[in-house]
């Protein structure tokens, strides 16, 4: 049976801040449900992905800056000044010093610029909403095998 990732739940401290955030980096607004003073529903999708993200009031619970997501696009160096063109303050690109295909945490293991090889998954940009919910932008042109 297939199974595809719908939608991730991420905290925000206030749910209309957020929401024009996401709105102004061009993200489609599916659904903004107010059932009462305690429930409220916002989900938004970004342009092409299948998966959206959801914010509210009463949903489960998520610490507002808790989540960490990826984005994946075609050309990182587009998606970046794409997205600083809608307002997000979007970190220079970088790849793995150690020429890794995968992000570290640590900033003293990123080199400047787009990964040299320009190999799929190796190419990062990243910047975070109002609340501190991280974004990483990966370069993704060839996908690994199985995916």
């Amino acid at each position: 049976m297939d199974m595809k990732l719908e939608a991730v739940v991420i905290g925000v401290s206030d749910v209309d801040r957020a929401k024009h955030f996401y709105k102004g980096l061009g993200w489609r607004e599916d659904a903004d449900f107010m059932i009462d003073e305690g429930f409220r529903a916002v989900q938004l999708t970004p342009p092409g992905s299948p998966c959206s993200i959801q914010f509210g009031l009463g949903l489960p619970p998520a610490r507002p800056g808790s989540v960490a997501l990826f984005l994946a696009v075609p050309d990182i160096e587009a998606a970046r000044a794409e997205l600083i063109a809608h307002g997000a303050d979007v970190s220079e690109v970088f790849h793995d010093a150690g020429g890794g295909l995968a992000v570290r945490a640590d900033p003293a293991t990123h080199a400047p610029g787009p990964d040299p090889e320009r190999r799929s998954y190796a190419s990062y940009a990243t910047f975070a909403d109002p609340d501190g919910n991280r974004y990483v932008v990966q370069e993704l042109t060839t996908r690994l095998p199985g995916r």
